[in-house]
């Protein structure tokens, strides 16, 4: 605990003139005055002995204050270090980090630079025997380069080569554009060709199955034909029956009639059916003759001769 500097000088003048108190046997043989001057004397020292204390403890003080500062400031310059010496230790290891990251880019793109390289180094090759080949084939076209240049010299329409070259790269062009259009004419020829030909092979097979089928036909013709004349000859052999028929129906009917008329003229009757009705004049006549037979049979029984029947035709 500090101590104030006034009740420091207090304590330490008590203290001094307590050590320096004359002993009592000298104090009988000096007088009042000289005591009082001796005691102003040593006020004087006393004072001046605590005026140079006090400086001195201002001194002390001063040096005290100084060094407090100063441990202050090398307090705080020591914070300020270790904040500093922390900065520096993220920032190391953030540039540790950013180097480590960096040195692994830069492996990486060592690597890839490497093979960048490498790949330039192949390319380079292919650009080489490339350029080997376009040397050869300039040495080779050497003599067209000559004759084109004769042919510039002695043309009218060209001045340069370079005109001529486009002249024929138009030609080139014009000329691959008609050998397009020639090719594509040509694969729509041959697709139209490809196309008659299927429609002929089409048609041919439907030609051929067309007569099959008149060939087919033909035949069932044939049969027709020969299945008509078949029928054309039964037709003729039913005309012809059907005429023997109809001749031998108009026989019956003329026999039914001429009957018809005899059996009425036997029974003295008037003909009271149509010509046309022949079954009913075969029914007159049946009947007529059932009657006589009938007459026979009673005749015969009584032993009677039966008349005579005169049947003749009737005109």
């Amino acid at each position: 605990m500090s101590v104030p500097w006034e009740e420091y000088f207090q304590m330490v003048l008590e203290e001094k003139l307590l050590a320096e108190k004359p002993p009592a046997h000298e104090d009988d043989y000096i007088s009042h005055a000289t005591q009082l001057l001796e005691k102003k004397q040593e006020m004087v020292e006393v004072e001046e002995a605590l005026q140079a204390k006090k400086e001195e403890f201002q001194i002390k003080m001063s040096a005290l204050k100084q060094r407090r500062e100063a441990l202050d400031q090398k307090e705080d310059d020591l914070k300020a270090s270790m904040v500093r010496f922390d900065k520096f230790l993220k920032d190391t290891e953030a540039k540790q980090s950013r180097s480590l990251r960096r040195a692994e880019e830069g492996r990486q793109t060592a690597a890839q630079k490497e093979a960048e390289a490498m790949a330039l180094k192949k390319e380079l090759e292919g650009l080489i025997k490339k350029k080997e080949q376009l040397e050869r084939r300039l040495h080779k076209y050497r003599p067209f380069a000559r004759y084109l240049e004769q042919v510039v010299a002695q043309s009218e329409e060209f001045q340069e080569i370079p005109e001529l070259m486009a002249r024929f790269s138009g030609l080139s062009e014009t000329h691959a554009i008609l050998a397009e259009r020639e090719q594509a004419l040509h694969k729509a020829v041959e697709d139209a060709r490809a196309e008659l030909l299927k429609l002929v092979e089409e048609k041919n097979d439907e030609i051929l199955h067309q007569n099959n089928k008149l060939a087919d036909l033909q035949l069932q013709l044939e049969d027709v034909r020969t299945q008509a004349l078949q029928w054309e000859s039964r037709w003729v052999h039913i005309q012809n029956t059907a005429a023997q028929k109809t001749l031998l129906l108009g026989q019956i009917k003329m026999a039914a009639l001429n009957l018809f008329q005899m059996v009425c003229k036997q029974k003295e009757e008037v003909p009271a059916l149509a010509v046309e009705d022949t079954e009913g004049q075969l029914e007159q006549v049946q009947q007529h003759f059932q009657d006589l037979s009938a007459t026979l049979a009673k005749l015969t029984k009584d032993g009677l001769d039966p008349p005579l029947l005169t049947t003749r035709p009737v005109p």
